[in-house]
């Protein structure tokens, strides 16, 4: 069974920052898209940002410029990091590595 390992989450003020990371195996990692999605409560799953092969991203509008998503070829990581963080931002973070593969969740909370 393939396993993405999160680290990162946890409660920040807003304008604050976090970086969450997301570990895959490496065999498959280097072969795969990576994206990072968000689902606060009550609310749908989303995308936040993802990665190509390549290194292309894409980035939802509502995170544009305040978040960047990274990955590490060598290390078989992705990363997100999050600046300037809002309230709004609060939600359990999911990475995921191609179209089925599912971390369990990093839960982002901002507030004062």
């Amino acid at each position: 069974q393939v396993q993405l390992v999160e680290s990162g989450g946890g409660l920040v003020q807003p304008g604050g920052s976090l970086r969450l990371s997301c570990a895959a195996p490496g065999s498959l990692f280097r072969l795969y898209a990576m994206g990072w999605y968000r689902q606060a409560p009550g609310k749908q799953r989303d995308l936040v940002a993802s990665i190509a092969r390549d290194g292309t991203t894409n980035y939802a509008d509502s995170v544009q410029g305040r978040f960047t998503i990274s990955r590490d070829n060598a290390k078989a990581t992705v990363y997100l990091q999050m600046n300037s963080l809002k309230p709004e931002d609060t939600a359990v973070y999911y990475c995921k590595l191609g179209a089925y593969i599912w971390g369990q969740g990093t839960q982002v909370t901002v507030s004062s």
